[in-house]
């Protein structure tokens, strides 16, 4: 069994940040990728300053890797971890790296609409997250997609972007309040209670979605508000609290409630899913498990 001071779990922003910080302080470090995840979509970030055109997500995380390999104590392995135990000593993943601290890093897993071939559309014309995506689509034909209060509040927002928005259920149920209701009709955005049956387009750019009612919706962009899941099992394994959302609980410093583990990114809260955010976390983690790791005489009272 490999041993080394951290492991860290998942190979995204928050996670090669958390990395490239523990490189940093001299500790030896190992990474364990399942290139899964919102990363490794065609996602453009344009909210990261410093990058004037913006810069594809899957770019961010080569040249976090590149930065990564200049650290001798650093290792990055392509592993799904699937099991994850607490030692006297440590964490062991899967029985064949133990650590002194872990990481957790895994992200979450959009529930986007499945059709034939949606994967190619993610990033390029289907997106989660108006924050980052927005801005890029003013003045677009755009399709909400969601059967509940968030997801047509989320078109409410876009008509300061642009006027041709509609709400498109994609589920058996409807849960929009009359409240919100009444807003979207105000507000002029169309309310269609049907479901994806597929859709058209090329390149990544959606042009049309066939709903099962028979009603083709000519678009330029769809925006998915079906909500994601974080991918805690890891944590659950370890004894991590989770909150009443199934995020992982944290302090300001990235710390769990168990002594040696820390998470960072978008499994440590329902809002603010940004890479800036990941990226400070996974930094801020990096620091409080440097502190844990060095011996008593070396920690602040």
């Amino acid at each position: 069994m490999e041993r080394s001071d951290a492991l860290v779990v998942g190979g995204g922003p928050a996670g090669l940040s958390a990395a490239l910080y523990l490189a940093r302080y001299n500790r030896s470090v190992v990474v364990l990728d399942s290139w899964e995840g919102r990363s490794t979509h065609h996602q453009v970030n344009h909210n990261y300053l410093g990058f004037v055109d913006g810069i594809a997500a899957v770019d961010l995380r080569r040249a976090g890797r590149e930065q990564l390999a200049r650290y001798d104590r650093v290792r990055v392995e392509d592993h799904r971890v699937e099991r994850l135990a607490r030692r006297d000593d440590g964490f062991v993943a899967d029985d064949r790296w133990s650590a002194r601290v872990v990481v957790l890093a895994t992200g979450v897993l959009d529930h986007y609409p499945y059709f034939l071939g949606w994967e190619s559309y993610v990033g390029t014309s289907m997106f989660w997250c108006i924050t980052c995506d927005g801005w890029e689509n003013r003045g677009r034909d755009v399709v909400v997609v969601g059967h509940t209060d968030v997801a047509a509040c989320e078109a409410l927002q876009l008509r300061s972007l642009t006027d041709r928005v509609r709400v498109l259920t994609n589920s058996p149920t409807d849960e929009i309040s009359e409240t919100v209701r009444r807003r979207l009709a105000a507000a002029g955005i169309p309310l269609i209670r049907d479901r994806i049956a597929g859709a058209t387009g090329e390149e990544g750019r959606l042009r049309t979605l066939e709903t099962e009612g028979g009603a083709t919706l000519h678009l330029e962009a769809l925006f998915s508000l079906q909500g994601a899941s974080p991918q805690t099992d890891l944590a659950g394994q370890l004894g991590v609290p989770l909150d009443d959302s199934g995020y992982v609980v944290v302090d300001t410093e990235q710390k769990t409630e168990v002594p040696g583990a820390y998470a960072a990114g978008d499994i440590t809260a329902l809002h603010s899913h940004q890479v800036t955010t990941a990226v400070h976390e996974g930094a801020q983690a990096a620091s409080a498990a440097n502190h844990f790791l060095h011996p008593p005489e070396l920690q602040a009272p």
